[in-house]
């Protein structure tokens, strides 16, 4: 796929697409063109599906019923499991998390309004999936693995170039020919369900002389934004409107890398698209480009977008933000780039790691066993433990440059942190200027969605921060980022049992280590329980060779035997 081809090797990014089309119930027929990706439209109605829960479902959103979709493509079995998203309403994503994967196996899923209701906006005449990507050039795996191996100990894989439904766009050789293009009427509004798939960049995106109105973050409808650009983080999805009432042309959609890293320079690799009218004109010049999109390393423009953003809060899209008598857990958590350096007493097989990253000082380490699969099984050590700490070891202006060995170095662990049912939990993250690696962290969290309280930079301070924060209209999101040297404030309800992940969505970061997981315990109830692995999990022993397994019977057989 293009995704992991070079220009110099004489391979142009084609025109490869697995396009879906979908038509809703309220009529809406949109066309998605999406470079190894795939992308779902779901209509939910609450009161017919079964509602149950699944602890052992990684998705971006809360917890809920469950629905199989299956879709089978020639001899390859292809299935998947979604669960019914209980709150969600709008644009999700699925994607992969096995290394750097999640680069090409991603995409987007469109839940609808319930049968019978409509938006909580006027609603389009059509929807469009736009999802931004990174593009590689060479494998992508051999390099990330390389770059892992202690013996070359070095940086991370940075993206040649930025995607728009998988094409680098006109400004780039590579995609030149094949931009991808949106036609569009005079006088109609568009759903633009907007997915950042990329690794490790937060987008700037604007549209040439147009406006666009933000109505959802991360499958929750929010107040209205009229805005001329956006900016999304990694890992986030966001509900956008867009009205079609400019002169009859092409106008450029540009995405953008926003880097709040403290840099002199950064990338002009623009992701590059066209929406262009349909209509009776002739136009030799090239499209119009968005001047209202902002510099990469401009941060006042992202930092304002993000604290405009409010839940809907009506009485048919309510919020149920926990207050600060139902938190049971509190947690103070920083998140610094850190390295290891071996010590006498780790041994010959200790190697130095010169990048690493960590929460609370623990670097997550994988475990040899899925953490799951061990915990429903009751088995704990040597899989993980269940002591990750609530606050850091150590308390030190974390917002200060800080070179020293005692912040620097950090310990290597698979440490969770256990949670009763239906405990409130308040989580404050914390940025830290450790080896002046500070930078936004859009921290994401597993299995369900959290409301965030508010965020601030500096050291948080719970006497004055908690003063500031927002507990009426609160978005309610599943990611959203920590600022360079700053906080960010979250609540959620656990209420999903099981385990779940959270971590830091920048790829790199997560990779060296800014992650842990949460073990919510059953509620006492089938309903409020874990449901078993589903019969047909495959089982680490059997080979999933696709070449080798004609049929999805065939897989359950091996299974079996």
């Amino acid at each position: 796929m293009g995704l992991y081809s070079s220009c110099e090797d004489g391979i142009e990014m084609t025109n490869n697409t697995l396009g879906i089309r979908s038509q809703s119930p309220s009529g809406l027929v949109s066309d998605f063109p999406i470079v190894a990706l795939l992308a779902l439209t779901v209509s939910i109605d609450r009161q017919v599906i079964k509602k149950s829960k699944l602890g052992n479902i990684s998705s971006s959103g809360d917890a809920g019923a469950l629905i199989r979709l299956v879709k089978k493509s020639g001899r390859a079995p292809f299935s998947f499991l979604i669960r019914e998203l209980s709150t969600e309403e709008g644009t999700l994503w699925w994607h992969a998390h096995s290394d750097w994967t999640r680069a090409s196996v991603h995409g987007a899923i469109v839940v609808l309004p319930a049968l019978g209701t409509t938006f909580p906006f006027p609603e389009p005449h059509e929807e469009e999936i736009i999802v931004f990507g990174s593009w590689y050039s060479g494998n992508l795996k051999e390099e990330v693995d390389e770059c892992l191996d202690p013996a070359t100990n070095s940086n991370l894989p940075i993206a040649a170039g930025y995607t728009i439904n998988g094409r680098l766009g006109d400004f780039s050789p590579c995609s030149k020919n094949t931009t991808y293009r949106r036609k569009v009427d005079y006088g109609k509004t568009y759903l633009l369900r907007i997915v950042n798939a990329n690794i490790d960049v937060e987008f700037y995106f604007a549209i040439a002389e147009h406006n666009l109105t933000v109505v959802g973050l991360d499958g929750s409808y929010t107040k209205p934004i009229n805005t001329d650009l956006i900016v999304i983080a990694p890992g986030q999805t966001m509900d956008v409107l867009l009205n079609t009432n400019s002169t009859l042309g092409r106008y450029y959609m540009v995405g953008r890398e926003y880097l709040s890293a403290t840099v002199d320079t950064a990338s002009d690799d623009d992701a590059i698209a066209i929406l262009e009218y349909n209509g009776n004109y002739t136009t030799s010049e090239a499209p119009l480009f968005p001047e209202q999109i902002p510099d990469s390393l401009s941060q006042a423009p992202a930092l304002n977008f993000y604290r405009n953003i409010r839940s809907l809060a009506t009485p048919e899209y309510p919020v149920n933000v926990p207050k600060e008598s139902d938190v049971t857990t509190r947690m103070y958590i920083t998140a610094a780039a850190n390295a290891l350096y071996c010590t006498p007493d780790l041994g010959p097989t200790c190697f130095n790691i010169s990048f690493a990253a960590s929460v609370n000082n623990i670097s997550w380490v994988n475990p040899s066993e899925s953490i799951l699969e061990a915990y429903y099984k009751n088995i704990s050590e040597p899989v993980y433990e269940t002591d990750f700490p609530d606050e850091p070891p150590v308390y030190f202006n974390f917002t200060e440059l800080a070179l020293t060995l005692d912040p620097v170095l950090t310990v290597q662990g698979t440490k969770v942190k256990v949670l009763e049912y239906n405990e409130t939990v308040e989580m404050v993250f914390q940025g830290t200027e450790v080896m002046g690696g500070s930078v936004n962290h859009p921290m994401h969290l597993h299995g369900h969605s959290f409301y965030v309280l508010g965020f601030g930079f500096g050291n948080y301070l719970a006497e004055r921060d908690s003063k500031t924060f927002n507990l009426i209209d609160p978005p309610y999101v599943a990611t959203f980022i920590t600022p360079k040297n700053g906080w960010l404030a979250v609540r959620f309800v656990a209420n999903n049992p099981g385990v779940w992940f959270w971590h830091c969505h920048m790829e790199r970061h997560l990779t060296w280590g800014m992650e842990s997981a949460f073990i919510i315990k059953d509620g006492g109830t089938a309903e409020t329980s874990m449901l078993p692995p589903p019969a047909t999990m495959p089982s680490c022993d059997v080979q999933l060779d696709s070449a080798t397994l004609p049929s999805n019977s065939e897989l359950i057989k091996n299974q079996i035997e």
